[in-house]
């Protein structure tokens, strides 16, 4: 998965040695904000030697390639819980003015389809922007009038 936003936030770096192998490992967690309408951040690492081939600083703007992992856990109530972990594999850095964010859209307006020409919109009916569902004609209702159905 990819997403696009701003580096805000460099968390201290985390290492130690692997219990299980007696591995020396090491984890670097950031805080992103995407760039949105409605903003949204999102915390997220590189483990191992990603650390060094992306050094990221706060206020850089990237896109972030990156996998997402849950994984259960026992809470201390004995419930099983879910965690899930954002893990980048590749950050690359972009210049803010290339991005292009759409516009918000009109109210009563379909919201822009990339790709997809412009369509005319009819004109908002005279109860805001939603057309009747009912019908103008009444004989337009069903395709026979004239029958006399109880349904």
């Amino acid at each position: 998965m990819e997403i696009k936003g701003k580096v805000i936030q460099v968390m201290p770096l985390q290492s130690g040695t692997s219990q299980r192998t007696g591995n020396a490992w090491r984890k670097q967690d950031y805080l992103l904000e995407t760039y949105d309408r409605f903003p949204r951040k999102i915390y997220f690492g590189f483990f191992g030697d990603a650390i060094d081939q992306y050094p990221l600083q706060a206020g850089d703007d990237i896109n972030l390639s990156f996998d997402l992992e849950s994984r259960s856990y026992m809470g201390r109530d004995g419930v099983e819980r879910w965690s899930t972990d954002v893990r980048a594999w590749k950050a690359e850095k972009i210049d803010p003015s290339m991005i292009m964010q759409a516009p918000a859209p009109q109210y009563g307006q379909p919201a822009p389809v990339a790709g997809a020409s412009a369509a005319p919109v009819p004109p908002a009916s005279d109860f805001g922007a939603f057309p009747s569902a009912a019908p103008q004609d009444p004989t337009a209702a069903a395709p026979n009038a004239t029958e006399d159905l109880p349904f």
